[in-house]
Formats: C-alpha cells, structure tokens, sequence
C-alpha cells in the first residue's frame, strides 16, 4: 500500500473550492489547469514514478489521480508503447475503488513504480495546458443530479467500463486519445458538477468506440 502523504488529504469526490482547501461552495477558478501545473511540478525530476504522482495530490484525491492519467491520453504521450495500457488500468483501479465506496485509494506496487522520463512528461505536459484551458473555461455547474449521488457512482462505473477497454484498442489509432478525453470529460464534469459534460462523453466514447469498426472495415476493403 502507498505511504500516507505528507499533507492532510481533500475529502472524495469534494467539489474542486472544497478540494483545494477553499471554503465550501468556494469555485477555483481553473481546477483542471491547477491539476496540470501540480503534475508539472514534479517534471524536473529525472523519472517520474505513479507513486509520486499519487502522493503529491493526496490518497484521497481520486479524481485528479483518475484525471492525471485520462489527460496524459489525450496528449502526444499516448504514442508511447504500452503507455496506453498503463494509463487505462490506473484509470479503472481508481474508478472502481470510488465504485466500491473506499475512501482512500490503493494502488499496487507494480503499478506505482511505473516511471516515465520528466523530460516526456513535461513535453506532454504542455500540450495538456490547452487541453486543462478548454475545459475550464467551458465548465460550469449544470445537470448536477447527473454528477451526484446516486448518479456519480454510475459515472466512476462508465470511467472504469473505458478504462479496462483502453488495453484492448491500444493499436486502434486514435482510439486511446478519445476514450482518454471521454474520462477527462467525466472527471471535470464530477469536479466542477457539470452534468453536460457527462452527457458528451456518452456521445463521445461511442465515437471511439466506433472507431475499430471504422478501420477493421476498411482493412476488409
């Protein structure tokens, strides 16, 4: 299991003013950049393990630890082999945890020493500012009983469902980058409330996932 973190932990799934350690109902201006800029922090480092990463936000900290690697999908990084796959699975342990109700998260050693060079990460850390500026600035809290409970352990469950099909479509292009950006948009609508962003990332995995169908068609041809 993960050491404890040095900081006291944010409470699951405590909206981003509360999770910042703001005043309840207190709305940070940019949660998602804030993510980015805090994962960039740890970039100046030779190697960068999972465990690093899980205790610079806290072991209660399951939605920036499940956004974390959702974002890193998204960005060039996914291009590495096997990196998808690590990514995916992070995804689902996370999720499934919240799924179950935990309240602080465990993630096992073979996945926790997973590294990945400061160098690449930061580079990928970049092209996620402007991925963490789009949703920020078009998040707002709207359809909130789609983001709460009961709702909400539906949403860990469909981000858990896209987590463990990651692997699967790993060689599928793009594939990895959209199911990435469909648990990104889940977990800034959970962060934020935004019940439309969960309504999008609905219509969008069902893009991504019609996307192996699209190539094995075409390899048919």
């Amino acid at each position: 299991m993960l050491p404890a973190s040095a900081r006291p932990d944010p409470a699951p799934d405590a909206p981003d003013g509360e999770a910042a350690g703001g005043a309840p109902g207190a709305k940070a201006p940019r949660p998602v950049r804030l993510i980015v800029e805090q994962l960039d922090a740890l970039t100046g480092a030779k190697q960068v393990s999972l465990g690093e990463i899980v205790l610079s936000f806290g072991r209660t900290s399951f939605l920036p630890v499940m956004l974390v690697p959702a974002l890193l999908l998204v960005s060039p990084l996914s291009g590495i082999p096997l990196f998808s796959t690590f990514c995916g699975l992070c995804i689902a342990l996370v999720a499934l945890q919240r799924v179950a109700q935990r309240q602080r998260l465990w993630l096992p050693g073979w996945l926790t020493r997973r590294q990945i060079s400061g160098a690449a990460l930061h580079r990928g850390v970049r092209v996620l500012r402007r991925v963490a500026d789009w949703l920020d600035r078009n998040s707002r809290p709207r359809l909130q009983f789609l983001v709460t409970p009961p709702m909400n352990v539906v949403c860990y469950g469909l981000c858990a469902l896209v987590g463990l099909t990651v692997p699967f479509l790993e060689l599928v292009p793009f594939s990895s980058s959209l199911l990435g950006l469909v648990v990104s948009l889940i977990a800034v609508g959970l962060l934020v409330r935004d019940g439309v962003y969960v309504i999008g990332s609905v219509l969008l995995a069902g893009v991504a996932l019609s996307v192996p169908f699209f190539v094995v068609a075409k390899v048919v041809e």
